[in-house]
C-alpha cells in the first residue's frame, strides 16, 4: 500500500479522526496531534494551504503491523528477515507527478513549539546515491530557513559518509509507503539498501524522478547541499527534551514534485509516532544479534524508554548464562541502548507491570546485573556526557535461575477456560 492507500484503509476501518475546523500550522495543529496521541488524524482545512495534513499513521505497533499487512507479534521477526533477505525493487518511470512551486512557504510545514529554531519537516526521508554504495535512505529533520533553504541535521553515519565522498544532490521524500517509513529508520551496514529492505517487507513502487531513484511519495523535493553550515535547532527529540543547537549543513530546494491532490505527512517530534517509527526498526537489529547467542523470541523498544534507550528482550532460556549473553548482544544490536531487560517467555514484554513483576520476583542484583561504564551512548540522553557521548549501560537479567531454592517462579494458569460475556 502506498501512503494514501493506507490512509484510505484507516478511514474505511473507522480509525481515521477527521478534523474539519480550520487549523494553523503554528502550534495549533501540533497540539491537536498531541491530544489525539495514538490516533491517526486528517486535517482537512489548514489555514493558508490547500493541502490536507495527515499525522499519527504510525503511532502504534498495531498501525505499523496493519500498514505492513502482518500480525503485530511478527513485526520484529519480519523486519529482521527483510534485513537479511533484501529484495531490489524494479525502477519504473514516474507517473502522476506535477511540478509544484519551488517555495517551502507553500507547503503546510509545522512549527511545533515556541522554542523551535523554526518550522520543521520531521517526516522527510533523504535518498542519496553513492557510486560505490548505491542508494541510502535515512531520516533527517529539516529546519526551514527561507523559501528555498533548509538546515538539516546530519548524524555522522551513512549520508554523512556519502557527503564526505562528494554527494551534493539528493531527494527528500514525504509521505511514503509504511515499509519505506520503517526501513528508512533501520540502521544497517553501509551499502545495504533500505529500499531493498522495504521491498522485501512489501512490494513497493520505485520511480526515477528528475534523475533520482525514489519510492512513490506524496511530495518529492530535489535538493542540493550548498557547502554552507548554519545553526540548527533547538528541536524536541525522542527524549521529549530539546536537542542542542549545532552547526549543520544547508540544503537548497531546486524542484518540488507532488502527486495529484497530495497529502502532507507531518510527524510530531517526541510523541508516540516519532518513538514508534524510530524505535521499532531497532528491534530487528537487536533480535538478529541476540539470536546469534541464544533463542530470542521477541524484542520490544518501549515508549517509556523514549523508544530509544530501553529494550525488553524475551528469550527461551536454555543455559544459565543465556541472559547475560543476551544483554551483551542487545548492546551490540543497538549502539544507543542504555538499559536492557531480559525476560523469560512467560512475560508480556509490552506490559510494563509484567516486566516489573519479573524484576521483583526473578532478579538479584549480585548475580543478574551487568554494568558497562564509559560506553558510547546516545547524544539524545541529557544525562550522558555531551562532550564524549559516553554513558553507563546497565543490563538486567530477569530470567529464572537454573538453580532454584525450591520456591516456584511460575504463575498458575486459570484452571478453567471460560468466557466472561457468558456471565454478564
Amino acid at each position: 500500500m502506498e501512503f494514501r492507500e493506507f490512509v484510505r484503509l484507516l478511514d474505511q476501518r473507522g480509525l481515521l479522526v477527521k478534523v474539519k475546523k480550520s487549523v494553523d500550522v503554528k502550534y495549533e495543529l501540533a497540539i491537536l496531534v498531541k491530544m489525539l496521541q495514538g490516533k491517526p488524524v486528517w486535517f482537512d482545512s489548514v489555514k493558508g494551504f490547500p493541502m490536507p495534513v495527515v499525522s499519527n499513521v504510525c503511532a502504534t505497533r498495531d498501525l505499523v503491523a496493519m500498514g505492513l499487512g502482518i500480525a503485530k507479534k511478527d513485526v520484529s521477526k519480519t523486519l529482521a528477515y527483510a534485513i537479511d533477505h533484501p529484495k531490489e525493487p524494479q525502477v519504473v518511470p514516474a507517473e502522476g507527478y506535477a511540478e509544484f512551486p519551488c517555495d517551502l512557504g507553500k507547503l503546510p510545514i509545522l512549527t511545533y513549539y515556541p522554542q523551535d529554531g523554526g518550522p520543521y519537516i520531521a517526516s522527510g526521508i533523504v535518498f542519496g546515491k553513492d557510486k560505490e554504495h548505491g542508494v541510502n535512505a535515512s531520516y533527517h529533520r529539516a529546519m526551514i530557513l527561507d523559501k528555498e533553504h533548509m538546515a538539516m541535521r546530519i548524524v555522522e553515519r551513512h549520508l554523512y559518509a556519502f557527503m564526505q565522498r562528494g554527494l551534493k544532490d539528493f531527494a527528500f521524500c514525504i509521505g511514503c509507503a509504511m515499509s519505506v517509513l520503517v526501513a528508512g529508520a533501520i540502521s544497517v551496514e553501509i551499502g545495504k539498501s533500505e529500499l531493498a529492505i522495504a521491498n522485501a517487507l512489501q512490494n513497493i513502487r520505485v520511480v526515477e524522478l528528475a534523475g533520482h531513484v525514489v519510492p512513490d511519495s506524496e511530495v518529492v523535493m530535489i535538493c542540493e547541499f550548498t557547502g554552507e553550515n548554519t545553526d540548527e535547532g533547538p528541536f524536541l527529540d525522542l527524549t521529549e527534551t530539546f536537542d542542542i543547537v549545532r552547526k549543520q549543513p544547508v540544503a537548497r530546494v531546486k524542484k518540488i514534485f507532488v502527486k495529484q491532490n497530495p497529502l502532507f505527512y507531518a510527524l510530531l517530534p517526541g510523541d508516540l509516532e516519532h518513538k514508534i517509527l524510530m524505535g521499532t526498526p531497532r528491534e530487528p537489529t537487536i533480535f538478529r544479534e541476540v539470536s546469534r547467542v541464544c533463542a530470542c523470541l521477541d524484542v520490544y523498544i518501549n515508549p517509556g524508554g523514549c523508544s530509544w534507550l530501553h529494550a525488553i528482550v524475551k528469550i527461551r532460556k536454555q543455559h544459565e548464562d543465556d541472559g547475560k549473553k543476551a544483554i551483551e548482544a542487545a548492546f551490540r544490536g543497538h549502539a544507543s541502548l542504555k538499559h536492557v531487560f531480559v525476560v523469560d517467555e512467560d512475560v508480556d514484554i509490552e506490559n510494563p507491570s509484567d516486566v516489573e513483576w519479573a524484576l521483583a520476583t526473578r532478579f538479584q542484583g549480585d548475580r543478574g546485573l551487568v554494568i558497562k561504564t564509559k560506553q558510547k551512548g546516545s547524544s539524545l540522553d541529557p544525562s550522558s556526557d555531551m562532550a564524549t557521548k559516553e554513558t553507563t549501560k546497565v543490563g538486567f537479567d530477569l530470567t529464572v535461575p537454573a538453580k532454584t531454592t525450591g520456591k516456584s517462579f511460575r504463575r498458575p494458569q486459570p484452571p478453567l477456560q471460560i468466557k466472561l460475556e457468558d456471565y454478564l
